[in-house]
């Protein structure tokens, strides 16, 4: 499906369907793939306590010659042992550019116990959706230090091997959904871009390097999510052009729609928005049918001219405002049950809106 054609796909999606950001907090594979395919969206179960291999900057950095990271998921690269493998390594990913053949990317049972039987799972189950996620190259790049404290974006050469990886891998994902017969939501995760400056060149450049990855993706024929669970430059966000773009309603909401002309050609183009409606942090409090009703009341009060709540409200996919590795299972489990509450309530809403909206949008 080529790049304008796969948004026609966000048409289909159910009304306010749910899905997760990707993390969770099991130990066994089985018990995380049950919770994460009892969603709208299945999506890929990340199980990363006991298993720093699958916190997200190692998985993300699998295969990188030089790569150490910690209990805590902090990256390192030794700058000789990546010079040491650098030749083989860039070699490995121009092979797979030149002939499309992107499976040696896909994460390795250490990175992602649950990839293997997710794929099993989609094609067993023939989903119409599931998702997916990965770090973003942004994030990566940012957070990711050599062992002498440099980003690793500031680091030429380091810098272009790890975009180029976050290309392959995403691709070699998408490729493999798609071989098991379901469309691709593929989120890049980008917590990082709360960082980001458009007056810093390479920050600049970045973003380019991150819309030609968006591209790419929606050329395989997947829904490329942008996730982003801080406050950041929302404009530059929106004008990636993402087919969806995920935030923290709390937090980020209000200010995403501040960004009216960006937010107007996102919404013109037939993208959507992902709304993290539930809070994933510990010290909050909070009652769903408010949350759901600020998130009411903020759309009809600042959408564009021409976007009715209807329109918009009838494609966004709901999700925890973040992943739920932290939590426990059993504050996971609860706000994957508020989430269907959520649900209820804004279905609900949209109805009162157009009486005639069924729980399937029926463009």
């Amino acid at each position: 499906m080529s790049a304008p054609n796969i948004r026609r796909a966000v048409q289909l999606l159910p009304a306010c369907a749910t899905t997760g950001i990707g993390s969770l907090p099991h130990t066994q594979v089985e018990l995380g793939l049950q919770a994460a395919l009892a969603l709208d969206i299945p999506f890929l179960p990340q199980l990363p306590v006991g298993k720093p291999s699958e916190l997200m900057i190692p998985a993300a950095l699998e295969g990188l010659p030089g790569l150490a990271f910690d209990e805590e998921g902090l990256c390192t690269v030794d700058l000789a042992a990546w010079q040491a493998g650098r030749a083989a390594f860039e070699a490995r990913l121009e092979a797979a550019f030149q002939s499309g053949q992107f499976e040696a990317f896909e994460p390795s049972p250490e990175a992602c116990r649950a990839w293997r039987p997710f794929l099993w799972e989609v094609e067993a189950r023939k989903l119409a959706f599931a998702k997916a996620q990965l770090a973003g190259p942004f994030t990566v790049r940012s957070v990711a230090r050599t062992t002498d404290g440099q980003p690793a974006l500031e680091v030429p050469g380091l810098d272009e091997a790890m975009y180029r990886l976050s290309l392959a891998r995403s691709l070699a994902m998408v490729k493999a959904l798609r071989r098991a017969g379901t469309t691709p939501l593929f989120y890049l995760d980008e917590p990082g871009l709360y960082a980001l400056q458009r007056t810093n060149p390479r920050h600049l450049i970045a973003m380019q390097e991150l819309k030609l990855l968006v591209v790419a993706l929606q050329r395989e024929g997947a829904l490329v999510g942008l996730h982003c669970c801080g406050n950041t430059d929302w404009a530059a966000l929106l004008d990636v052009q993402p087919d969806l773009l995920s935030l923290d309603v709390r937090l980020s909401l209000d200010a995403m729609v501040e960004a009216g002309a960006a937010l107007e050609r996102f919404l013109a183009a037939g993208a959507t928005l992902s709304l993290g409606i539930i809070p994933t942090d510990l010290a909050s409090t909070y009652e769903v049918g408010e949350l759901v009703d600020s998130v009411e009341a903020t759309l009809k009060a600042a959408l564009p001219a021409g976007f009715t709540f209807a329109q918009v409200v009838s494609t966004v996919v709901l999700t925890p405002a973040c992943g739920l590795a932290m939590r426990s299972v059993i504050d996971a489990e609860r706000i994957l049950e508020e989430l269907k509450v959520a649900q209820r309530r804004l279905r609900s809403a949209l109805s009162a809106e157009r009486p005639s909206v069924d729980t399937v949008n029926p463009h």
